[in-house]
């Protein structure tokens, strides 16, 4: 592993700009921190500049104007040496579906010049990590969509990254694996690897990042931590699920709350912030209707995101 300036910022992005044929401008002139140690997530709608960003930080794609270092270096002027500091999980499969599992890891280590005995172990490390250490034999075109998606995570971690890039790494895979690979993704944040996620699934960032920054049109219009930006809801989405023998129609209502009814037992409903829940209580029980639960809806990012995406 190498030793790095872990005084510097994992990713520092300065005046970065891509202006493609034709004058179409996908970034424009972003400024972006991401500290060692962090679970970053880049949000943003398709579109918005979020692979271009990761593109340019890859390697993968030409800046118009800007600078982006990794800890310090530059990924021009230092490009081999800012490579070996990272680790890029793509979107799409892009590894030799002939190869065999263990040999597309390997491989993979010595374009970083990790000698074989090394290469090696590091593969079983994550093979057996990600559970794919008895497919090592197997040409990677066998594997199924799950374990494939688990082969590019152990592939773009066998060079030992300081910082892990994940772009959309769970998009349509099941909700077992989805849970597996960030409990993994935890357990490297918490040795010390950095990661920054692009997502989706918006309860992911909530639940996995401490810090989110949102970017649209090309522009970032928010970058804060998530304590900070969940502190700017002025509403909280409860989860109601009532008794089985209580059946709700759309037309369900309760007089002064914002309501949604999401199946024949159960509604979604708005509540202003730091507001008791005794008056729906005592609504409900107007009706004679029993309460089986009630919880708070997890992904508190959704509205926050959707309004400021159509601020811009």
């Amino acid at each position: 592993m190498l030793t790095v300036d872990k005084t510097k910022p994992a990713l520092s992005i300065r005046g970065l700009t891509k202006v493609y044929a034709g004058g179409l401008q996908a970034l424009r002139g972003i400024d972006l921190d991401v500290m060692p140690g962090d679970f970053f997530a880049l949000l943003g709608p398709n579109g918005a500049g979020k692979s271009t960003t990761l593109g340019i930080v890859s390697g993968l794609v030409n800046k118009t104007e800007g600078q982006v270092e990794l800890f310090g270096c530059d990924i021009e002027k230092q490009a081999f040496a800012a490579k070996r500091l990272l680790g890029v999980v793509p979107q799409e499969f892009n590894f030799n579906q002939f190869e065999k599992v263990q040999d597309i890891l390997i491989t993979q280590a010595g374009y970083y010049g990790i000698p074989a005995s090394r290469a090696r172990e590091s593969a079983e490390r994550h093979l057996r990590a990600l559970g794919l250490w008895e497919k090592r034999d197997q040409q990677s075109r066998l594997l199924s969509g799950g374990m494939k998606r688990r082969l590019m995570v152990a592939r773009a971690l066998v060079h030992e990254p300081q910082l892990l890039i994940l772009d959309e790494p769970t998009a349509g895979v099941d909700i077992e694996l989805r849970h597996s690979l960030w409990q993994y993704m935890q357990q490297l944040n918490k040795e010390g690897v950095t990661i920054i996620l692009t997502t989706h699934y918006l309860e992911e960032a909530e639940q996995l990042c401490r810090h989110i920054a949102i970017i649209n049109k090309g522009e970032i219009v928010s970058n804060t931590s998530k304590r900070q930006l969940l502190s700017q809801l002025q509403s909280q989405a409860f989860t109601v699920e009532l008794a089985s023998q209580h059946e709700l129609t759309e037309d369900f209502a309760l007089q002064g709350f914002n309501l949604r009814v999401a199946d024949a037992h159960s509604f979604e409903v708005d509540l202003p912030k730091g507001e008791s829940l005794n008056p729906l209580f005592a609504a409900l029980s107007a009706q004679n209707l029993a309460v089986l639960s009630i919880q708070p809806k997890s992904n508190r990012l959704e509205s926050l995101f959707v309004d400021l995406v159509r601020k811009v």
